[in-house]
């Protein structure tokens, strides 16, 4: 069986580890969602994963409603994120870009008091990370159909975009209960179209975003996250396993080079779950390479490798504050714990200034 340090391909990806970073909201773009130089040093310093995913970067305004996130729909967003891929890639790593629609869980402030657009029109719960603090969610309005061609090209441009920053490739956020999500799952669905009611049709424009993509830059450059265990942001499923079944099945047709699932399991860092782990089901519909996410440490890291239910395992929190994380793992070195309060701050603080571990350490 692999261990956590073998070698990987996903797709046209090869990485030199089994260990991914990935995607870490950390709000150090401009208030006008452009990359800052310090996001070039942040991502050069875990460069040492097999695969860093960034950030979730807006595939366009309507898409986007965090404070300080970086988007990929402008000229201005592509060339500031080109230092960022340099700096990766000098320093010996390799990086996919996240492409984020956040559908209702944008705020009108962010849309010039526009609505946001999800599946149907539904509130999710709680309250907007917003620049003027937090408001309560607004209601969405359904993205219509003649609408659907619209949002395949941005997503198409921002994947060129991608590349065209220099990235290794791409992955389709389609899980926490952003857009993709809100489309799968009958939590928030209810449609009565093409694209709502049965598992079949809410899984359709997963496949249709995930055709664009490959389309655009290849399918051994495209990954998509899905988060299939338990209720996330509002978003929930009465049998989740029948519609992400259907989606791996379309994926795995599509030939996409990874798919990685958020995973909740019993007592972690997401509470206690009585939802069933649906990875072992997913796993028999997706053969390409599979990648586990969530609560992991090296030793179950390595058991779910042992099994053959991961191909690779992604690593979020432990990557803010360890930036050479693999190193630590291999050692079995403690971890330094992470500064909450600097999670989404603006500057170095908590962002940068974690140190490595001494030479002699390493």
């Amino acid at each position: 069986m692999p261990d956590l340090f073998d070698p990987v391909h996903f797709g046209d990806i090869q990485a030199p580890n089994r260990i991914l970073m990935s995607p870490l909201t950390r709000a150090r773009g401009t208030k006008g969602h452009v990359p800052t130089h310090i996001m070039a040093t942040y991502y050069a310093q875990r460069a040492t994963a097999g695969l860093i995913i960034t950030e979730a970067t807006g595939i366009s305004q309507e898409g986007l409603g965090w404070p300080y996130a970086p988007g990929i729909w402008s000229a201005e967003q592509v060339e500031a994120w080109k230092p960022v891929t340099e700096a990766v890639h000098e320093a010996g790593g390799r990086i996919a870009l996240q492409l984020w629609h956040m559908g209702r869980i944008v705020h009108p402030s962010f849309l010039g008091g526009a609505q946001p657009v999800s599946a149907s029109a539904t509130t999710a719960p709680g309250d907007a990370h917003t620049y003027a603090g937090k408001q309560p969610y607004t209601q969405a309005r359904p993205l219509e159909i003649a609408e659907i061609p619209r949002l395949l090209d941005e997503y198409g441009r921002a994947a060129r975009n991608a590349l065209a920053a220099g990235f290794d490739g791409v992955e389709l956020h389609a899980a926490n209960g952003y857009l993709i999500d809100q489309f799968l799952r009958d939590g928030s669905n209810h449609r009565t179209d093409a694209y709502g009611g049965s598992p079949e049709n809410r899984v359709r424009l997963l496949r249709e975003v995930a055709q664009v993509l490959t389309g655009e830059i290849g399918a051994g450059r495209t990954g998509v996250r899905l988060s299939p265990n338990g209720a996330s942001q509002g978003v929930d499923d009465s049998n989740p396993e029948a519609v992400f079944t259907l989606a791996a099945q379309a994926l795995d047709a599509l030939g996409i080079a990874f798919l990685e699932l958020r995973e909740q399991k019993p007592h972690g860092t997401f509470g206690s779950t009585d939802v069933p782990r649906l990875s072992p089901i997913i796993r028999q519909h997706f053969n390409g390479a599979l990648v586990l996410n969530s609560d992991y440490d090296r030793a179950t890291a390595q058991a779910d490798l042992d099994s053959g239910l991961a191909d690779a395992i992604s690593f979020g929190r432990p990557f803010i504050s360890n930036p050479d994380l693999p190193e630590r793992l291999r050692k079995g070195l403690p971890l330094q714990q992470a500064e909450m309060a600097t999670w989404y701050s603006q500057g170095v603080e908590g962002y940068t200034d974690y140190p490595a571990l001494a030479p002699q350490a390493a």
